[in-house]
C-alpha cells in the first residue's frame, strides 16, 4: 500500500499545481494535464507488476464502455439542469470549467482527452489505485477510498460544481469497475465521455 500512497500523493500534488489559485496561472492547463496524465500512466506501469495483463477486451467490453459514457452524459445533463435551478452559483462555476478550453485548439484538446488524459486517469485511479486497495480492504471499501481521493484532489479548484462532478464520475466509474473489471471498458467510457462533454456536445 506504500506505493499506492506515494502515487496518490504525487497525483494530489499535480492536481494542486493545475487547479489551485496560487499556481494555476503559471501553467497552461492542457499542457499540465497532459503531463500529469503521462505521469499517472507511468506510475501505474512502474508500480503494478501486472500492468500489461489488463488490456485484453471483447466487443462486449467496447459496447459497455460506449453505452456507459452515454448514461453518464445523460446524468450530467440532468445534473446540470437541477443544479442551475437549485444553486445561483452553478451556472458561473460550470462556465468556469468550460472556460479551460477557451482559446485552445479544440482538435488538440479532443485528441488529448481521448488518447491520453481519459485513458491515463482510468488506468491510474481504477486500474491501479482501486484495484490495489481492493486486494487489501475489499472491493466496496476500495471504491469508497478511491472516490474520496479522486474527489479531494480536485478540491484545490475551490469550484463546488467541479468537485461534485469529480465525485459523481468517481462513483460511476468506480462502481462500473467493481462490477465489470475490464480496464479497456473504463478507458473507453472515460475517453468518450470526456470527448463528448468537453468538445462534441458541451452541456453548458
Amino acid at each position: 500500500m506504500k506505493k499506492v500512497l506515494i502515487a496518490s500523493t504525487i497525483a494530489a500534488f499535480l492536481w494542486f499545481i493545475m487547479f489551485s489559485p496560487w499556481t494555476s496561472m503559471y501553467v497552461n492547463f492542457w499542457i499540465a494535464m497532459a503531463f500529469s496524465a503521462a505521469i499517472l500512466w507511468t506510475l501505474s506501469a512502474v508500480f503494478d507488476k501486472k500492468f500489461s495483463q489488463q488490456f485484453s477486451f471483447t466487443v462486449k467490453d467496447v459496447i459497455i464502455g460506449v453505452l456507459s459514457a452515454a448514461v453518464l452524459y445523460l446524468v450530467f445533463v440532468i445534473g446540470n439542469y437541477l443544479s442551475t435551478q437549485w444553486f445561483d452559483f452553478a451556472g458561473s462555476q460550470i462556465e468556469g470549467i468550460y472556460g479551460m478550453k477557451d482559446g485552445q485548439n479544440l482538435l488538440l484538446v479532443g485528441i488529448l482527452l481521448a488518447v491520453l488524459i481519459g485513458p491515463a486517469e482510468e488506468i491510474f485511479w481504477r486500474g491501479y489505485v482501486q484495484k490495489k486497495l481492493g486486494t487489501k480492504y475489499g472491493e466496496w471499501t476500495a471504491v469508497l477510498i478511491t472516490v474520496i481521493i479522486y474527489t479531494l484532489v480536485h478540491i484545490w479548484s475551490f469550484n463546488f460544481m467541479l468537485i461534485m462532478a469529480a465525485m459523481v464520475c468517481g462513483i460511476f466509474w468506480g462502481v462500473l469497475y467493481k462490477y465489470h473489471k475490464n480496464i479497456v471498458t473504463l478507458i473507453i467510457s472515460h475517453a468518450v465521455w470526456d470527448l463528448t462533454v468537453f468538445v462534441l456536445l458541451p452541456i453548458a
